[in-house]
This record gives structure tokens, sequence and C-alpha cells, in this order.
């Protein structure tokens, strides 16, 4: 099945257009999803959003809702999905907003399935442009979509969601040893300092 059988894709808003440029300008104030906010195995970071300043209200389909699915427009294509936590970010024109329009299959799998090597492969065969390679709307629309009963897409979705959690444990144990690694270091350098401990 086609990606663009089962579900409406469109690009994010062209920021340009909506900025307020001057104080006076300023109609609303709102959290922006970026690039720097998605990691490349299509989990979130823990970087803040950054806020735009827009010269009109915007229309609501240029925010996250849950369920939806964004596709980074540029290598590495990565695909997140938004949950309850990340509903009403805007989205920028760097990125794809997927919804899906059947309960056939949910946006879990469907964001695992954009996110597998076999994908990544056929977004970079079709790439556009030289400086910055990017896809588009028509390309990811004819993008094969595997069919699989929805227990199965479940259970990959859960397995999923327990590699992003297991990843930032990971990374969260990584970071306390570097900060270990550096106390320890500093220690031993005022030792050294001090006389007390002398090294060569």
């Amino acid at each position: 099945m086609k990606l663009g059988q089962i579900a409406s894709i469109k690009s994010g808003l062209v920021l340009t257009r909506k900025k307020a440029f001057i104080n006076f300008e300023i109609e609303n104030i709102y959290n922006l999803i970026t690039l720097k906010n998605i990691k490349d195995n299509g989990a979130f970071n823990k970087e803040p959003f950054e806020t735009f300043e827009s010269n009109k209200e915007l229309e609501e389909g240029y925010f996250t809702e849950e369920g939806e699915i964004l596709v980074r427009l540029s290598y590495p294509y990565t695909a997140v999905h938004i949950d309850k936590g990340k509903a009403g970010l805007l989205v920028p024109s760097s990125f794809a907003i997927i919804k899906l329009r059947t309960a056939d299959y949910i946006p879990e799998y469907v964001t695992w399935y954009l996110n597998s090597d076999q994908v990544k492969k056929e977004l970079i065969k079709s790439q556009t442009g030289t400086a910055m390679s990017t896809t588009n709307k028509s390309i990811l629309t004819s993008i094969d979509i595997k069919e699989m009963p929805i227990e199965d897409q479940k259970r990959i979705g859960k397995i999923q969601e327990l590699y992003f959690r297991e990843k930032e444990l990971l990374d969260r144990l990584i970071e306390e040893k570097e900060k270990y690694y550096q106390a320890i270091t500093n220690k031993l350098m005022q030792v050294n300092r001090e006389g007390v401990v002398s090294y060569g």
C-alpha cells in the first residue's frame, strides 16, 4: 500500500511569510519544532523548543496533533511520531506532516517503517538538490508501506518505545560517567597543583 493511499501528506509552514520582524507586528508567539529537536533514530531529545513570533494568527493545520507523523525533508529523512505531550507545536516547512486516514495502520508502526534502512535507501536514491539533498511530498506519497496485522504493528510500536527508553537510560548513564570522570580528573589536577602528587 502506498503511503499516499493511507495518509494525507502536506508540508509545514514557510516561516518567513509569517514572521514578525518588529515588536508591534507580533500577533502571537508559538513553540516551534526544529531539526535540532529530533534525534536521527526518530526520538525527541531534550533540546528546548524555539519560539516563533508571528505577525498573524496561524492556521491549526500547521500545528502538531497527537497521532501525526513528521518527516524531515532533508537527510537523514527522520520520521517522528507525535504523542500527546508533543501536540500543539508549530511545524516549519523543513518537515512533512503525515496524518493517517485509515484504522488499518497505526502511527507508531508507520513511523518505525519510515525510519527503516530500506525506506531511507529509497529516499536517498530519489533525493533532489545538490547543496542540500531533500525529498518532497510526491516522493513520500509513493513509498510502499508493508501491510501487517494490527496486533503485529502494536508489538513493533511497543518494541520501539522500549528501545527509546533504554537508549535514553544508557545516554543518561554515559552522561553521569562523563561527569564522574571529569570530577576525578579535576581532583587529581588539584592534588598535583598543590604538590601532593607529581606525575612525570
